[in-house]
């Protein structure tokens, strides 16, 4: 394989300390507030759709600039001391090179007293504010989810770090038998080699273990990588700095339904509106939609089930509200011609044809006209 790298580099420190300086400062003004007998407040940026917009030359959803205002009052008492508590709780991971799941800061909370969280949604919503607030990823707050990044398999070597010594670790994605290399929870630290064509991005956990097993990396000469539904923040952020470092396509491949292509592709490619405040990491601009297509259903004849009502508001709600949707006439007609049919399709349904038709026939001929991909 031919080799290719940015220069190897161990992760730096400073962005634990800007961290901490960011917690110490804001910890500051609230104290100076409170002893001025004045009441603290907390500015967070709207996280929702209605507060993003999507302009194609920059690639991903931006905030509009509408912010919350959170004051110390009687009837915000507990959720204030819950920031606050979430902030502390932040600090000390940070001091300590610790880490906590969502579901563990949660239980850390139960030691809280009055201020604890009686559900988890409570909890990942005062997380967001608070990551939002100081402008950070929460893996940078010591915050990280439950779920797995991704796996990977094809042309590809992954320059990672011993923590104990510091050695450069060479991981090649070809070597893992029936198996894949796993993306960690924070990929700022890695680098890459390879000299693939592009890089197949795959919803499903299923179809990528079909590709994989019959090696379809070494046939079509690309990197696999697997979702496995919609794509953590680590995952697309490792799909995004290794398209920005090899400069090769990356084509994604869902099932052909609402949440496949408004909900997976739409958050790889631009973000969401909940966490557009980091959407310019956490996004692959240069993402195209492989398929299923709508027009892949009529094309390939494919066995279908119809739309259940939750995926026909979330594509009218798309077609209406979604910026990212409402720029590209052809996401539109896509869309519509979906509504039209009142069906949808899964990756798997290609088997109709054959076990391995995706491989022999489907894939070969879609990425013959990687033009004709939606954008």
């Amino acid at each position: 394989m031919a080799k290719k790298s940015d220069a190897v580099k161990k992760p730096a420190a400073g962005s634990s300390k800007k961290v901490l300086s960011a917690i110490r400062a804001a910890a500051e003004d609230i104290h100076g507030k409170i002893m001025a007998r004045k009441k603290p407040t907390m500015k967070l940026p709207v996280r929702s759709l209605s507060n993003v917009r999507y302009q194609p030359q920059r690639g991903f959803f931006e905030m509009k600039g509408q912010k919350k205002e959170r004051t110390l009052t009687v009837n915000t008492v507990k959720t204030f001391a819950q920031t606050l508590r979430m902030v502390a709780l932040s600090k000390e991971l940070v001091e300590n090179d610790d880490i906590a799941t969502k579901r563990e800061a949660y239980y850390v909370s139960k030691n809280w007293e009055e201020a604890r969280f009686s559900e988890q949604p409570e909890s990942d919503t005062v997380m967001d504010d608070v990551e939002a607030y100081f402008g950070v990823n929460r893996e940078q707050l010591g915050f990280i989810p439950e779920e797995k990044g991704g796996d990977v398999a094809g042309r590809l070597f992954v320059l990672d770090h011993d923590r104990d010594t510091g050695q450069v670790l060479r991981i090649d994605c070809t070597k893992f038998g029936s198996g894949a290399y796993s993306i960690p929870i924070s990929v700022e630290q890695l680098q890459f080699e390879t000299n693939a064509d592009f890089i197949l991005v795959i919803e499903t956990a299923g179809m990528f273990q079909r590709l994989v097993k019959h090696n379809y990396w070494k046939k079509a000469n690309c990197i696999l990588i697997s979702m496995g539904g919609v794509p953590t923040r680590a995952c697309r952020r490792f799909i995004r700095r290794l398209a920005d470092f090899k400069k090769i396509p990356v084509y994604v491949f869902v099932d052909g339904d609402p949440y496949g292509i408004t909900n997976i592709y739409r958050t790889l490619k631009v973000g969401s509106g909940n966490a557009a405040h980091l959407n310019e990491y956490f996004c692959v601009p240069q993402a195209r939609f492989l398929g299923i297509t709508p027009q892949d259903i009529v094309d390939y004849k494919l066995p279908t089930h119809p739309l259940k009502d939750v995926d026909i508001k979330r594509a009218r709600d798309a077609i209406k509200n979604d910026p990212f949707i409402k720029h590209y006439r052809d996401w539109v007609r896509a869309i519509e011609h979906l509504l039209k049919m009142g069906v949808r399709a899964e990756q798997q349904a290609l088997a109709k044809h054959g076990l391995n038709y995706v491989i022999e026939t489907y894939l070969p001929q879609k990425l013959a006209h990687p033009e004709r991909f939606l954008p």
